[in-house]
């Protein structure tokens, strides 16, 4: 009797897990299993979850080590820009007075339009009537009058004093000193009979010589004029320190601006 042949069977190796390639599980874990230290190995086991959870925490403590460093990192500071303040300009200097401007009121007086007349003779180139500004001296007339003619004698002359208006001044003739006289004079400062005495160009001892006046008060008749500009009228004497009216009713007949 013959016994019919058994079909060899043959086994049929299991389908891989879906949703992974074969191999490639195995693969990352032998790689990793190659770098952790025995340490690790030994207290985690080989584990999927294991290691899944072992290289989650790496990320996280590399991600944080990175960050920390990241804003810890140096900034550069802008310096501060510095701001000069202004420097203020300085105060322009004025000018200090020149002994000239201390002299009183010389030829610049005549700005403001005033004018005084003036008769010029005796030795000067161009003798005559001459409107000059107020406030110009002796000096200025002779310059108008062409100057003095050449000899003439100006000794007597005080070419720094102020003119007056109306008065007459003789340059270079014999006699008293010829700067000037009063309105309506002849240039002589005193000592003629008979002719009054100017106040306005008599020395201290000329002044001396007249009654009831001394030393002492011919000096204060002088420092008037000086310190006023000269006499413009006889009744100025009144102000004079020392002169009172039975004084000044003895001295008017004798003398003049």
């Amino acid at each position: 009797m013959r016994v019919p042949e058994v079909p060899e069977v043959r086994e049929v190796p299991e389908a891989p897990e879906r949703g992974s390639p074969p191999g490639v599980r195995e693969r990352l874990a032998a790689r990793l299993r190659d770098r952790t230290p025995v340490w690790v190995q030994t207290r985690c086991g080989l584990e999927p979850r294991a290691l899944a959870a072992l290289t989650v925490v790496l990320l996280v403590a590399a991600g944080l080590a990175g960050g920390y460093f990241w804003t810890g990192r140096p900034e550069p500071v802008r310096a501060p820009e510095l701001v000069r303040a202004a420097v203020p300009a300085p105060a322009a200097a004025v000018p200090a007075p020149t002994p000239a401007s201390k002299a009183g009121p010389g030829p610049e007086a005549g700005a403001s339009g005033a004018r005084v007349v003036v008769d010029i003779g005796g030795k000067v180139r161009r003798p005559g009537v001459l409107t000059l500004p107020a406030g110009s001296r002796v000096a200025d007339a002779l310059r108008a009058a062409g100057g003095a003619e050449p000899g003439a004698d100006l000794t007597g002359v005080n070419r720094a004093r102020v003119l007056f208006d109306g008065e007459q001044v003789l340059v270079g003739l014999p006699g008293p000193p010829a700067g000037g006289s009063g309105p309506g004079g002849d240039g002589a400062g005193g000592g003629a009979p008979g002719a009054p005495l100017s106040l306005n160009t008599a020395t201290a001892e000329q002044l001396d010589g007249l009654p009831g006046v001394g030393p002492v008060l011919a000096q204060h008749i002088v420092d008037h004029r000086t310190e006023h500009g000269g006499f413009r009228s006889v009744g100025e004497l009144r102000e004079v320190n020392g002169i009172g009216e039975r004084r000044f009713a003895d001295l008017e007949p004798l003398v003049r601006p």
